[in-house]
C-alpha cells in the first residue's frame, strides 16, 4: 500500500517515521513486540519512531521487565515518542516513571516527560496528542495545535467512529470522528486502539492505525518527503534474535 498526500509546500530534508502502536509489553510475553519494531525501524533508516498508546499492557509490571524495557529503549539508537494510551495512562505512579521510563535520554513521553506536544527543530517537525491520565473517558482529539512547524504530526488512542454510526448510544469511548480528524490540518495522525492496520476518515488528513505488531506483523512508515509529499506503507515486522 502507497498513499501520496500533497503538502503545502517543499522541504529541504526527507523526514523517516516509523508508526506502531498498541505492543501491550507484559510480564508474560516480555519485550519481544517492542524490540521488533525498534529492529525493524532501524532497519528502514527511520529518524523517530512513533508508539502511539499501550505500548505497555498496565501500569502494574514487574519491575524486571520495565528495566529490560528501558534498555531495550536506551540502546534503540533513535528518538522514541510514546503516547499512553488506556492500559497504560499517564498516572503518577505509571510504568513509564516507575520503571524509569522517562529517564531514558531518547524517549519523549507524552503527558510525562512533554505535557502535548514534541518539537524536533532538525526535521522543522513537531508532534502533538493527548495522553490518557486516567482510566475514564476523554476526547484523543480535542483542541488541535496551530502549525508553528513546516511539518505537524499527531497522534491519537481511541475509537474511530464513521459518520454513519456516530449518533449511536452504545458506542466506544475515545471517540473521535472525520470532523475532529480534519481539524487537525497534520500532516499525518498515528493512531492506536485498534489491532488491525488500516487508514480511516475521509481522506483530508492521512489517519491511519498501525495495528498491533502481534497481529499485523507490520508497521507504517512514513516518509515526509523533500518534494512535500506524505507517502504511507506498510511494511513487515523484521525477525529479531
Amino acid at each position: 500500500m502507497s498513499i501520496d498526500v500533497s503538502a503545502a509546500a517543499n522541504s529541504a530534508l526527507e523526514v523517516v517515521l516509523v508508526h506502531s502502536s498498541d505492543v501491550h509489553v507484559d510480564d508474560r510475553g516480555g519485550i519481544g513486540g517492542l524490540k521488533a519494531v525498534l529492529v525493524t525501524a532501524g532497519a528502514l533508516g527511520a529518524h523517530l519512531v512513533l508508539l502511539a498508546g499501550d505500548t505497555f499492557e498496565s501500569n502494574q509490571l514487574s519491575a524486571a521487565v520495565l528495566d529490560r524495557a528501558a534498555r531495550l529503549l536506551a540502546e534503540a539508537g533513535l528518538p522514541v515518542l510514546m503516547l499512553p494510551g488506556n492500559h497504560d495512562p499517564a498516572l503518577p505512579d505509571s510504568v513509564f516513571v516507575r520503571g524509569g521510563i522517562a529517564r531514558v535520554p531518547n524517549v519523549h513521553i507524552l503527558g510525562v516527560t512533554h505535557d502535548e506536544a514534541v518539537a524536533f527543530p532538525a526535521f522543522d517537525l513537531e508532534i502533538w496528542g493527548h495522553a490518557h491520565r486516567d482510566y475514564f473517558d476523554m476526547a484523543p482529539l480535542r483542541g488541535p495545535r496551530p502549525r508553528s512547524t513546516y511539518w505537524q504530526v499527531a497522534m491519537a488512542h481511541g475509537h474511530y467512529e464513521p459518520p454513519e454510526t456516530r449518533a449511536n448510544p452504545l458506542r466506544p469511548s475515545w471517540i473521535f470522528g472525520d470532523e475532529e480528524i480534519a481539524a487537525t490540518r497534520a500532516d499525518y495522525l498515528a493512531l492506536g486502539h485498534w489491532d488491525r492496520p488500516v487508514r480511516v476518515g475521509d481522506g483530508v488528513v492521512p489517519a491511519f492505525y498501525s495495528g498491533s505488531p502481534e497481529l499485523a506483523r507490520t508497521v507504517n512508515l512514513v516518509r515526509l518527503t523533500a518534494g512535500g509529499d506524505v507517502v504511507v506503507t506498510r511494511e513487515a515486522l523484521l525477525r529479531h534474535d
